[in-house]
């Protein structure tokens, strides 16, 4: 899943985007309600994380600015302000959660999850499909009752294709995928780690549909 961070503080800034990378997302920081409101502009992103303090403005006005545009990303607040008040006025404007900081990482990241799950209409964290157990929230995988290891790219693909089993996900939408993971995107990166998780899965749970793009077997 690609992530918008908007977070203003270097340290929590670092903190988060490294630990949200090593769970197996694609991340974009940045530090203003500017960049963050031109990245929404141009980037389909799977769930942000919004600050509320930021430098040139309130991440609460750029959160109610996208709602009204009729923008439904996921969004889960990151603040310190910790009155009722405040948690009630930033659900109230459209957010999905809410965590107070200081918090903890791994609190952060089963929150990313269940927020995800339920825009995804996947409201347990174990997916089945044929021949598959998939546990999103330990990054466990079962293919033919034998455990796979997924490296974090391979997840970030496989996860790509479970938002729509069935369905055709074209090469771009795998790319954005795998964006922001700190090099650049070569031509032929899709079609590696397809052929990668392939190998792992099996080679026929993945079909190419030629010109289009490629599809995850969801038949009984």
């Amino acid at each position: 899943m690609r992530i918008l961070l908007v977070e203003d503080d270097q340290i929590l800034g670092e903190a988060v985007r490294d630990h949200v990378l090593a769970n197996g997302h694609a991340v974009d920081w940045f530090t203003t309600v500017a960049d963050a409101r031109a990245a929404l502009e141009v980037t389909g992103y799977g769930l942000v994380l919004l600050d509320l303090r930021l430098p040139d403005g309130s991440g609460l006005t750029l959160l109610k600015q996208f709602r009204a545009g009729g923008d439904a990303t996921p969004v889960i607040i990151l603040t310190a302000h910790d009155q009722i008040s405040d948690r009630i006025e930033g659900l109230n404007s459209g957010a999905d959660d809410y965590l107070i900081k200081p918090f903890d990482l791994d609190e952060l990241s089963a929150r990313i999850l269940a927020v995800a799950r339920r825009y995804a209409g996947k409201p347990a964290s174990i997916v089945r499909l044929p021949g598959l157990v998939i546990d999103l929230a330990n990054r466990h995988l079962l293919a033919d009752g034998a455990a796979v290891s997924l490296s974090a790219r391979e997840w970030a693909v496989l996860e790509r294709l479970m938002e729509r089993p069935g369905a055709i996900v074209s090469k771009i939408q795998i790319e954005e995928a795998l964006y922001a993971f700190g090099s650049e995107i070569e031509s032929n990166t899709v079609e590696v780690y397809v052929s990668r998780l392939r190998k792992k899965i099996g080679r026929d749970r993945i079909a190419t549909v030629r010109g289009l793009g490629y599809s995850l077997d969801a038949k009984a």
